[in-house]
């Protein structure tokens, strides 16, 4: 009877193990989401082992912004269209959080990014180089 007890006894504490580390896994930032600016929806997917994101709409146009990826570093990716464009790549979770790169067309640069789903819904978007970081709260798309 002792042994089923230690059995049941390592069971149980073997289940709430995995329940309390499953409680730290962060909110997965899949889905659609409004940029802060409200100019575009951005559309965030499994890609392989992690996660990306690529401008699904552009919903306000800048009538002098370009519309290819023209500050690209790459010159022979400078034609891309900035529709589908993706501008989040290699999401993986880190701790609370996502951690990835963001891509900036506006200055053809790429940073370190996280992302957080907060639980009023909300996704924290946080792009760095160095020591400087920059936020974004995006809303959800329904």
């Amino acid at each position: 009877m002792i042994r089923v007890t230690g059995w049941l006894a390592a069971g149980v504490a073997l289940l709430a193990l995995a329940t309390s580390a499953s409680a730290y896994a962060p909110a997965t930032p899949a889905g659609r989401w409004l940029t802060e600016d409200g100019k575009a929806v951005v559309e965030i997917m499994p890609c392989g082992a992690a996660l990306c994101g690529a401008i699904l709409r552009i919903l306000k146009r800048d009538p002098d912004a370009p519309r290819t990826d023209i500050h690209n570093a790459d010159p022979r990716l400078r034609q891309r269209p900035m529709d589908n464009l993706t501008i989040l790549s290699g999401f993986v979770p880190d701790r609370s959080r996502w951690r990835g790169q963001v891509y900036d067309p506006r200055s053809g640069r790429t940073y370190k990014s996280f992302v957080d789903v907060r639980p009023d819904g909300t996704l924290v978007l946080t792009g760095c180089i160095w020591m400087l970081c920059q936020t974004q709260t995006w809303q959800r798309v329904r």
